[in-house]
């Protein structure tokens, strides 16, 4: 038990770096998609640029935890909250679980729920990381 926060914090930080990074490449399928039916052009790219610096941000947070012990609650909150957001968005009318992974060779977009697979439990790691920090995450608020 000792160590479950710091291997949840790697699994976690290691995932949103990968999905972090994957934001700051050329246009992203889901954020276009996102933006074409919303209608709101914001979602590509600053949106998606937001999303993505967050997502680093809280690896860097959760995975600086791992060598000092402090700031892994923070990193998880904004874990939760992007993951979330994620979650949000694909229970949405404007993006679905089954969600465009690429864009197509001919126009378009490739659909699959892959996306939606993977936010669910890393969402739930993020609560759980949350939670064994809530001592730390209160300390932090002044309670």
């Amino acid at each position: 038990m000792k160590y479950l926060p710091a291997i949840l914090g790697i699994l976690v930080a290691a995932f949103l770096l990968f999905m972090g990074v994957q934001k700051f490449g050329a246009a992203n399928p889901v954020f276009a998609y996102i933006a074409t039916n919303s209608g709101i052009e914001l979602f590509e790219p600053v949106i998606r640029l937001v999303v993505g610096v967050s997502e680093i941000a809280a690896a860097a947070l959760i995975l600086l935890a791992t060598f000092t012990g402090r700031l892994r609650g923070l990193g998880a909150l904004i874990s939760a909250g992007a993951t979330g957001g994620a979650l949000v968005f694909h229970l949405s009318p404007w993006l679905g679980i089954n969600a465009p992974v690429a864009f197509a060779p001919g126009g378009g977009y490739e659909f699959s729920p892959m996306l939606f697979m993977m936010a669910v439990p890393f969402f739930a790691l993020s609560l759980v990381l949350v939670w064994l920090d809530r001592d730390a995450l209160l300390k932090m608020a002044g309670r």
